[in-house]
């Protein structure tokens, strides 16, 4: 009899498509898991549809994103492990925290409620959102050299081009404009239950050259789980930036959580 493959979620981020994961889906399904990627909610179904409808996913914040995750996992065989990248990764944190998950992974996670650290490259990365007011309850773009700064940092100028026009598409500005005020917010969407000691494994990950969350914002997220003795772990990768879920060393990273989730016998 044929084992159960166990369901695997993955929770994509700010401006980049749900098939961004295309690649991830296949060598996870190789391995013996039974993954998806769906869009966060309203999203259409390709690039360019997004690029062509921007307002469908305007004023979209946290707890929308992190309900539709959780109304599609509750549909599945069994609680399913979480890769999210990004303000997917802070989804991820936060289905993982209310235990709806076996395990997550969070790839260079948005800050959660109770980060401090504040970065120069990351606050110019969140400029073309942040630096406007207006823009909160709309969708916004990254231009290219924008993409460069926050994302294709660490990559030859081409390969940062590529991917921008490969995968980028609008993206709600609220969510960014929620974890940027969480620390001033009693009860803010960008929290996490860091103190539940039931929950499934959690891995960090960072790139240590991320300039959209850099490796600092993420070891003082790891800080956030010092109160609970459920497993939380950091895996950092040297002179990576925000794009290694789709740039070329993407592959290193996905074996990487492989190798984690068969150690926790996953």
């Amino acid at each position: 009899m044929l084992k159960e493959r166990t369901p695997l979620v993955f929770v994509h981020g700010r401006w980049l498509h749900a098939t961004s994961w295309g690649p991830w889906i296949e060598l996870f399904r190789d391995a013996g898991y039974e993954p998806l990627a769906p869009g966060w909610p309203a999203e259409r179904d390709t690039v360019q549809e997004c690029r062509e409808n921007p307002d469908a996913v305007a004023n979209i914040g946290i707890d929308d994103i992190t309900t539709h995750y959780a109304k599609v996992m509750s549909s599945l065989s069994a609680p399913p492990i979480i890769i999210g990248h990004s303000f997917g990764g802070l989804v991820a944190e936060k289905l993982l925290g209310e235990s709806l998950g076996a395990a997550a992974v969070a790839i260079d996670p948005a800050q959660i409620k109770g980060v401090l650290p504040l970065p120069l490259v990351q606050l110019r990365s969140a400029l073309p959102v942040l630096g406007n007011p207006a823009n909160k309850h709309k969708a916004v773009s990254l231009t290219e050299k924008e993409f460069r700064f926050g994302f294709g940092n660490a990559l030859p100028e081409k390969e940062s081009n590529e991917l921008f026009d490969r995968w980028t598409i609008p993206s709600p500005a609220l969510p960014l404009f929620q974890a940027a005020a969480a620390n001033f917010v009693l009860h803010s969407e960008a929290k996490v239950n860091t103190a539940n000691e039931d929950r499934g494994p959690l891995l960090l990950i960072s790139g240590t050259a991320d300039h959209t969350v850099p490796d600092v914002t993420t070891r003082s997220t790891l800080k956030q789980y010092r109160h609970s003795q459920a497993v939380t772990e950091l895996k950092q990768f040297e002179g990576r930036g925000h794009s290694l879920t789709i740039d070329s060393g993407w592959k290193d990273v996905a074996n990487s959580i492989l190798e984690w989730l068969r150690s926790k016998e996953l």
